[in-house]
């Protein structure tokens, strides 16, 4: 298989799921802005949405949404308990997860990405990140994982968005669980060498 990915874009969380699940995917850098892969291909003519990820399967289909991917890559092998399984309350509860992190953590942060920003629209965008943050604070409070003691695909989503907090110098001190989280993703051994494929750390 192979997954279309940018550095640290939130093509890592499918990137996450891989190697936590021991798939050996293909691993091709995407020059978003370009709509380039480090091929030289037409990005476009692999992904309509010029967006990652992409996860090109072995029959040729292409999958692109984070969710998706992630939800496809941990039910093709249930034994890593990345995802619970399908028709479980469990499992509508990991959705729940994935929708919040990709419409109220995903969106509201990536919209800092914006160079058209103005510092008005900043401060606005800021506050909203503020009001999401402190619902997710008390939403992971006591707990190891979005979903309890168990990882699964929702926080490879939800550690990879809320990773750009650095970049936009969010303070993460005033949400000591989200801080601990973020830390506590961080250290799993298949995140480090994730994050070391990227180039994002040494």
């Amino acid at each position: 298989m192979k997954l279309y990915y940018a550095p640290g874009a939130c093509s890592m969380a499918p990137h996450i799921v891989g190697q936590e699940a021991g798939y050996k995917l293909d691993l091709v850098k995407v020059d978003i802005p370009n709509k380039k892969t480090e091929t030289g291909a037409d990005y476009w003519q692999i992904n309509p949405k010029g967006y990652v990820p992409a996860l090109q399967i072995d029959d040729g289909q292409v999958l692109t949404e984070v969710q998706v991917i992630c939800q496809y890559l941990a039910d093709q092998k249930p034994e890593t308990a990345l995802a619970p399984k399908l028709g479980t309350m469990e499992r509508y509860r990991l959705m729940e997860w994935l929708n919040f992190t990709s419409a109220e953590v995903h969106k509201q942060i990536g919209a800092l990405f914006n160079p058209k920003l103005t510092p008005e629209m900043k401060e606005v965008q800021h506050g909203v990140i503020e009001r999401r943050l402190n619902a997710l604070e008390r939403m992971l409070e006591g707990r190891q994982y979005a979903m309890g003691e168990q990882f699964t695909v929702a926080d490879a989503y939800l550690f990879t968005i809320l990773n750009w907090t650095k970049l936009h110098k969010i303070d993460t001190d005033k949400w000591p669980s989200i801080k601990s989280y973020i830390a506590r993703v961080s250290a799993r051994p298949k995140v480090q060498e994730t994050m070391k494929a990227e180039g994002l750390i040494k």
